[in-house]
């Protein structure tokens, strides 16, 4: 096995090697994984931090625009009028049922859905996630 460092004495002119630690590619390899692995979770936890603010905007910001549109879609009134006259809804349902689809704001109902679902979605990958998150914010403080 070739030796990784050779030291000079440069009174004596003689060449003495010197073996390396033992364990120490061990060591080395095991602080190359470490850093890797912050990497990734510092990746990760920039990923889910700009996730979690986007669906923190977009969902209240979408819900107001549902809430909006549904007020001046005049759906209310369709079903309103449905549940006050029976005898009307059950001759008319199929006008009804169209007139009420017809002017639901389907744009602003999938716009929240996204939103609402990619917020869900990132609380549990994060609640999931949690251990290692907080792991490498730990290691950020004490290093």
């Amino acid at each position: 096995m070739h030796s990784f460092f050779v030291l000079i004495i440069r009174g004596m002119g003689k060449i003495q090697q010197i073996e390396p630690p033992p364990g120490l590619f061990d060591r080395i390899i095991s602080a190359i994984k470490r850093e890797e692995e912050l990497r990734k979770t510092k990746k990760l936890l920039l990923g889910f931090l700009s996730l979690l603010v986007l669906s923190f905007i977009a969902t209240p910001l979408s819900w107001i625009m549902l809430v909006s549109q549904l007020k001046s879609s005049g759906i209310f009134y369709f079903i309103s009028t449905a549940i006050s006259d029976f005898g009307t809804f059950f001759a008319l349902w199929k006008d009804f049922g169209l007139a009420i689809l017809e002017s639901l704001p389907i744009t602003e109902i999938i716009t929240f859905s996204i939103s609402l679902g990619i917020c869900l979605f990132t609380l549990r990958l994060f609640l999931y996630r949690k251990k290692l998150l907080f792991q490498y914010l730990f290691n950020l403080k004490f290093s």
